[in-house]
């Protein structure tokens, strides 16, 4: 069985957590580079503001308010949407409609293509939700569930996910496990209805079927779940339905050079843009960071990630370090993890074949998995029973991403997936791989920084002309 943590240890560690928080947000290092920015723009509108007042103490008054709400502009862009790599912390998508489940299929709620959901499944459970689909487009379904912190599980403890047609028969299934770290943290299962299967030709009414495995012994709490719809348009011109066998399935070298900060995100939607290179972020046991990498058709990822060394504590944790890849449909790729005695280790993703259409026919899952471009997603998880034994972190982790090979068109669809541009990789998502931007999560935050810089420049520019007044009248 897991450690089971009582209720007064669990606020002593969360008490600690708070206090580090506290102490990287007063070094810097919990904001983001637009929020730091909004910070300085408002210090300088603060220290101009004193100088002023020396002069003109009526000016205080009339600009006093403008300089409130900079700060509280300030701080909220400082202020995280959740911590990440923190136990229990996952962020859902701002844009997340509540759904209810129904025990029976006839009582299903439908879901939209290119939607979003946010659930709830309780111990013992199997929920279904409906699903009204065309007769040309394959629909893929992914499912994370979200157990509270703190929560016992067993390694066989999951969910299992399926796409039935009217009849309830099954056209595909997965399961995802919390497997052998019993860690409690976000797992992902997909299942996915395409057209060319003999069960699940034609449009119509379909249903997803989501199921809680539970072993003996294991918490009754309710997990949350986060459902996302989306569907891929036919070709216009139909390929080969042969998977590509002449690419290079040697394991590439890890690629090197100085590490760079990139924190990771808390959830899918906030997942923070990495490219290719040496990244480094902090993990606390429990915790889970959430990256993604733009990767364009024909080129080929590889991925490795590094657990530092602890100066405190000795003991063994198995799978102690968890790297799951999932797919622009957060569907799993492949997975990877070691344990830990307190000196670094690695884990390393399968060699990945280059993104192309064809490889949804292979029958290797970590190949089927590379079928289309877009936002792949990288999933550290680091067990909470690494606090055990070498106390509550936070821990360095370091991931190598390498994006190799030459991008080549699309494959030609006929139409347009939802939601819009998944399969893509624009201009955008390159140059958030090159800043760290996150996902839609941080879009408030940002717009509330640059209108604490907006106005924070044009309150100095004010109080400068106040200043410029009141020294010509001095002199007069």
């Amino acid at each position: 069985m897991g450690h089971v943590r009582s209720n007064d240890e669990g606020w002593r560690v969360m008490g600690r957590r708070r206090t580090a928080w506290w102490r990287t947000r007063a070094q810097g290092g919990g904001r983001t580079p637009v929020a730091r920015a909004a910070v300085r723009s408002v210090g300088a509108a603060v220290r101009s503001v004193g100088d002023v007042r020396r002069r003109r103490p009526g000016v205080v008054r009339r600009v006093g308010a403008v300089v409130a709400v900079l700060c509280a502009t300030a701080a909220l862009a400082g202020q995280p949407a959740g911590a990440a790599g923190t136990p229990g912390s996952y962020g859902y998508d701002k844009g997340d409609r509540a759904v209810d489940g129904a025990t029976a299929a006839a009582d299903a709620v439908g879901l939209d293509s290119g939607g979003t959901y946010r659930s709830s499944l309780p111990k013992g459970a199997s929920l279904y939700y409906g699903l009204t689909l065309d007769e040309v487009s394959d629909v893929y379904v992914s499912v994370t569930a979200v157990p509270p912190v703190g929560s016992t599980v067993a390694a066989t403890d999951g969910i299992r996910v399926s796409l039935r047609n009217a009849g309830d028969t099954a056209c595909t299934h997965q399961s995802a496990t919390f497997g052998a770290s019993r860690s409690p943290h976000p797992v992902a299962a997909w299942a996915v209805r395409e057209t060319g299967r003999a069960l699940c030709k034609g449009g119509g009414q379909y249903y997803v079927l989501v199921e809680r495995v539970d072993a003996t012994g294991s918490s009754s709490d309710t997990w949350g779940l986060e459902l996302t719809v989306v569907s891929e348009p036919p070709l216009a011109q139909a390929v080969t339905s042969d998977a590509p066998q002449d690419w290079n399935s040697a394991s590439p070298e890890p690629v090197t050079g100085e590490a760079r900060s990139r924190a990771g995100g808390s959830g899918f939607a906030g997942a923070v843009a990495v490219g290719q290179g040496v990244w480094r972020g902090d993990i606390a046991p429990g915790g889970t960071l959430f990256y993604k990498v733009p990767v364009d058709w024909g080129r080929q990822l590889s991925v490795s990630a590094e657990l530092g060394a602890s100066d405190a504590g000795s003991g063994y944790v198995s799978r102690a370090l968890d790297l799951a890849l999932y797919n622009p449909v957060r569907a799993s790729v492949d997975e990877a993890g070691v344990g830990y005695q307190g000196s670094p280790r690695s884990a390393a993703l399968e060699a990945l074949p280059p993104v192309e259409y064809r490889n949804r026919y292979s029958v290797v899952d970590h190949e089927s998995g590379m079928r289309f471009a877009g936002s792949y997603y990288l999933v550290v998880h680091l067990a909470a029973q690494v606090a055990d034994d070498f106390g509550q972190g936070p821990f360095p982790v370091t991931l190598r991403v390498r994006v190799a090979g030459s991008a080549h068109g699309g494959p030609g669809y006929e139409g347009r997936s939802e939601p819009r541009n998944v399969f893509d990789v624009t201009s955008q998502d390159r140059a958030a791989a090159v800043t760290g931007s996150g996902g839609g999560g941080d879009t408030a935050m940002k717009v509330l920084a640059v209108a604490g810089i907006g106005a924070g420049s044009v309150l100095l520019a004010t109080l400068g002309a106040w200043t410029v007044a009141a020294r010509r009248r001095a002199t007069t």
